[in-house]
């Protein structure tokens, strides 16, 4: 077997690897209706941001924050398909497993939402009390 690390670097290789994680994201929001509903609320969380000018600060942490939920989305799916292949038929280990990774998914959830609380109920505030 070839050892990986001696294979010679190869820019067609890295961009077809670019192709194989664009299909990854095809099939996140094609097959999964939490991953389109983070994308409704990203997209409405960064048009809340640009309407109310938030920081650069404020930006860097509504950026991290979606990228995390979309990451753990995607480990979370690919750890779904991955149990559902091994093991099709119910298992309760299985069901642990796929239960921890939907709770890292909603953690992250949640924090988002503190944070984004945290943000904008302020500036929601300033302008309904001004």
């Amino acid at each position: 077997m070839e050892d990986f690390k001696s294979e010679r670097f190869s820019i067609r290789k890295r961009l077809r690897s670019f192709r194989y994680a664009f299909d990854g994201l095809r099939i996140l929001f094609r097959e999964e209706h939490n991953a389109r509903i983070h994308l409704v609320v990203s997209v409405c969380v960064i048009l809340m941001g640009v309407v109310f000018n938030i920081s650069v600060a404020e930006w860097l942490a509504i950026c991290i924050l979606i990228g995390l939920v979309f990451s753990l989305e995607i480990i979370n799916s690919a750890i779904e398909n991955l149990c559902d292949y091994i093991s099709p038929q119910r298992h309760d280990i299985i069901k642990k497993v796929k239960d921890m990774a939907a709770a890292a998914v909603l953690v992250a959830t949640i924090m988002s939402v503190v944070c984004g609380l945290i943000i904008f109920v302020p500036k929601l505030y300033n302008l309904i009390c001004q």
